[in-house]
């Protein structure tokens, strides 16, 4: 395990077992803090003041923005189709896939063991409960819990989200 010499790190960027990550090509904001046995990939940014707890995965076309907390064991994709092989049986290489990004915007909650699938979209000040399987986007300041994950709060007068055509596709 390492860290990369092409990682950007900001100021003041904790991380606590330097030689129990693995973080490579990505970037990393001021202040933030990042456990033991994390991945990050190339590609990856996440911003300022975060917390990225031990024993998560963030593959590439990941986009944290600032002040996120991420639980211990959460697991991102990127791959909404995955295989390992072509159609012709051949191996699959980087070239035969392209990166589906996700987006956890400004102070988003991710609880532990969460999976987040490929292209989501998780809402400013939303909170993932712990073990959630995220399959749809989530809107900002929602609650979601479970298998696939469902809002089960959100915070009241956050405006026209609460009867949106967005929240009826998640319940």
């Amino acid at each position: 395990m390492a860290i990369n010499d092409s990682v950007k790190l900001g100021k003041e960027v904790k991380i606590f077992h330097p030689d129990l990550v693995n973080l490579y090509s990505c970037e990393i904001g001021d202040e933030t803090k990042i456990g033991s046995f994390v991945e990050i990939q190339k590609n990856v940014i996440v911003g300022a003041k975060c917390k990225v707890s031990s024993h998560t995965f963030i593959c590439e076309g990941v986009i944290i923005e600032d002040e996120v907390f991420v639980g211990h064991g959460v697991m991102f994709t990127n791959d909404i189709y995955p295989r390992a092989t072509n159609e012709d049986s051949s191996l699959k290489t980087e070239a035969d896939w392209s990166v589906t990004k996700t987006y956890i915007k400004r102070r988003a909650s991710i609880g532990s063991n969460a999976t987040i699938l490929a292209g989501i979209t998780i809402g400013e000040n939303a909170i993932v409960g712990a073990g959630a399987v995220v399959t749809h986007d989530v809107p900002d300041y929602a609650t979601v819990v479970g298998v696939p994950a469902k809002i089960i709060n959100s915070i009241p007068n956050m405006g026209e989200f609460a009867n949106s055509s967005l929240l009826s596709s998640i319940q």
